[in-house]
């Protein structure tokens, strides 16, 4: 076993970029490292906080704009002072605005950076950061030809892996057929338009007997979802942010979702079929070049937001319903990219480079 080292894992920003890192945060501290988890201090990430036992950090990091810029001075003096003071032998970052501050601080103090990036081309953060890391971790192998000034290492993307394996959530019907809806840790307001209209529109058609409905919807849509649901007698299970995702997946037969890659790779480990809408804003489209590497495999569908309705959403879910043959060839053909042990490849990357802080 390496020696014990001091490692701070910075994952703020959204559940995307979080989890991964609680992942990773979770195998090294299973390695005997002291281990610091940096969240940005968001309110959506003190849900995430069930996943990580140990000690945590907030930097204040905001998202990049010009109002926030003296946010972000005052988080990377706050990370520097933070950094100074703790003195890691490596700092991982996950990504987003929020590794901003703690990559620059780590830099400043000669603290070796790994950073992860999780799509298959990379963010602005990322982008931008690569030239303070001294290795970039990846989880596509195309992703490479981006940092050709840089040490990188494929190692996938971690996910929960402790996903796997749960009961299903309580309540719903033996036999149902049960879709789980998300749009992320935040939630996705056109999504949410988009598959509540969908699914009220089947139990408006008669079509609805034995359905369930688990989704996920974030803060700002909780109310009205809940409310539409309970208007059209849609059976459902409605949440800002489901704390048991695992038992959710093991309940759902199909889901329909963003295309964020850490949600791809879940359902890659769970072998959960989808329908994938990707975030047409998406940096670079990243979330199409997602949602494209599932559709190879026959395991997912993609739908072009714009051109989406309730109703096609509708029949497409009744097509699925009738075939469950099909559906499960779909979950078959998405466990073959299942990104098991990424947490452990990643967690030896940090191990590898944390020599060079006490060289």
């Amino acid at each position: 076993m390496n020696k014990p080292k001091k490692i701070v894992v910075a994952c703020g920003g959204t559940g995307g970029h979080v989890f991964p890192g609680l992942a990773v945060a979770n195998e090294l501290k299973r390695r005997g490292h002291a281990v610091e988890v940096w969240f940005s201090g968001r309110a959506i990430e003190a849900a995430t906080h069930a996943e990580w036992d140990g000690d945590t950090f907030a930097t204040g990091a905001r998202q990049l704009s010009l109002q926030n810029a003296p946010h972000m001075i005052r988080a990377f003096f706050r990370c520097a002072k933070a950094i100074k003071g703790k003195r890691p032998d490596a700092l991982l970052a996950m990504g987003s605005y929020s590794s901003l501050p703690p990559v620059l601080a780590a830099w400043l103090h000669r603290v070796p950076v790994v950073l992860h990036e999780g799509n298959a081309v990379p963010g602005k953060a990322v982008d931008a950061l690569a030239r303070f890391a001294h290795t970039v971790a990846t989880s596509f192998d195309e992703t490479a030809a981006w940092f050709p000034r840089r040490r990188v290492v494929k190692t996938g993307l971690p996910v929960r892996e402790a996903l796997a394996g749960q009961p299903p959530l309580d309540g719903i019907p033996e036999g149902a057929f049960t879709v789980l809806i998300t749009g992320g840790s935040q939630g996705a307001h056109r999504v949410n338009q988009l598959t509540a209209q969908a699914m009220c529109l089947l139990q408006q058609e008669g079509g609805a007997g034995g359905l369930f409905v688990i989704h996920q919807t974030g803060a700002a849509d909780e109310a009205w979802v809940r409310e539409a649901y309970a208007k059209a007698g849609v059976p459902a299970h409605v949440s800002a942010f489901i704390t048991e995702m695992g038992r959710a997946y093991a309940a759902a037969d199909f889901v329909i979702c963003r295309a964020g890659v850490s949600t791809c790779l879940e359902l890659c480990l769970l072998g959960k079929p989808a329908l994938l809408i990707p975030l047409p804003s998406a940096i670079r489209d990243h979330q199409h070049l997602n949602a494209a590497a599932l559709v190879r495999t026959g395991g997912a569908d993609e739908g072009i937001q714009r051109e989406l309705t309730g109703r096609s959403i509708m029949r497409y879910v009744q097509n699925k319903r009738r075939n469950p043959a099909a559906l499960e060839k779909m979950g078959q053909a998405l466990k073959a990219l299942s990104p098991e042990g990424a947490a452990t490849r990643v967690a030896e990357v940090v191990e590898s480079v944390t020599q060079i802080h006490n060289a």
